[in-house]
C-alpha cells in the first residue's frame, strides 16, 4: 500500500469540529470502540448526535476525533483502499488499516486536524487497538483514548483497566470512563455510541443522558 497520495488542501478545515471523547478497548472476546456525540462549530453546538463511530471494513472500524470534514474524509479514503485490498489479498488485519491510517495522516500532517483510533477483530489477532495521534504516528495499546475529554479521565481509566474483561465489564468501563469525560469536558457531550466487535459480528449500542448523568 506504498505511495498512498490524496490531495487534502481544498478540505475546509476548522470549521467543524469534533472536540471529543472517544476510546477504544480490548478485552476477553474483541475489542469495544466508544464516543461521546456532541460536535461543535467554534462555541456553539452544531450536532447534538453525531456517529463519531466509522465502520472502514466488515469488523474494522475507527473512532474520530479533530476536523469533521478531514477525520471523514481519511476513513473514506482508508474504506476504499480496504476494499482493495481484499479484492487483491483477501481480509485485511486491523494492522493493515491502521498502518493506511498512519501514511495517510503522516503524508498530510501540514494539512489534517485528525487524531484516529483504530480497531478491529480478527480470528488470528483477535481485537486489536491502534491510537493514530495528531502528526500520523501509529501505537499499539491495550485500550486508548483520545480528543478533548480524554484528559479528565486518564488517571480513571489506568486505575480501572484490567486485562481479559468480560464484555459486561468493558461496556460498564467504556460508560463511565466516558460520562467522566463528558462531565467535566465543555466540548463533549449527547449520547455514549459504541460498537462491540467479536467472533460473533458487530454490535452497536446507545447509552442516553438520563442513563450515565447520576454515574
Amino acid at each position: 500500500m506504498d505511495g498512498i497520495q490524496v490531495d487534502m488542501n481544498r478540505l475546509k478545515k476548522g470549521e467543524v469540529s469534533l472536540g471529543t471523547s472517544i476510546m477504544a478497548v480490548t478485552f476477553k472476546d474483541g475489542v469495544i470502540l466508544g464516543a461521546d456525540s456532541r460536535t461543535t462549530t467554534g462555541a456553539y453546538i452544531a450536532n447534538r448526535v453525531t456517529d463519531k463511530l466509522t465502520k472502514v471494513h466488515d469488523k474494522i472500524w475507527c473512532c474520530r476525533s479533530g476536523s469533521a470534514a478531514d477525520t471523514q474524509a481519511v476513513a473514506d479514503i482508508v474504506q476504499y483502499h480496504l476494499e482493495l485490498y481484499t479484492s487483491q489479498y483477501g481480509e485485511p488485519t486491523t494492522k493493515v488499516a491502521a498502518s493506511i491510517f498512519k501514511t495517510l495522516c503522516y503524508e498530510n500532517k501540514d494539512h489534517l486536524t485528525a487524531g484516529i483510533i483504530v480497531a478491529g477483530y480478527d480470528e488470528k489477532n483477535k481485537g486489536e487497538v491502534y491510537s493514530i495521534p495528531l502528526g500520523g504516528s501509529v501505537h499499539k495499546q491495550s485500550y486508548s483514548i483520545a480528543g478533548s475529554g480524554s484528559a479528565f479521565i486518564y488517571g480513571y481509566c489506568d486505575k480501572n483497566y484490567k486485562e481479559d474483561m468480560t464484555k459486561e465489564e468493558t461496556i460498564e468501563f467504556v460508560k463511565h470512563s466516558l460520562s467522566q469525560a463528558i462531565k467535566w469536558d465543555g466540548s463533549s457531550g449527547g449520547v455514549i455510541r459504541m460498537v462491540v466487535l467479536t467472533a460473533e459480528g458487530v454490535e452497536r449500542l446507545i447509552v442516553y443522558p438520563d442513563e450515565y448523568e447520576n454515574l
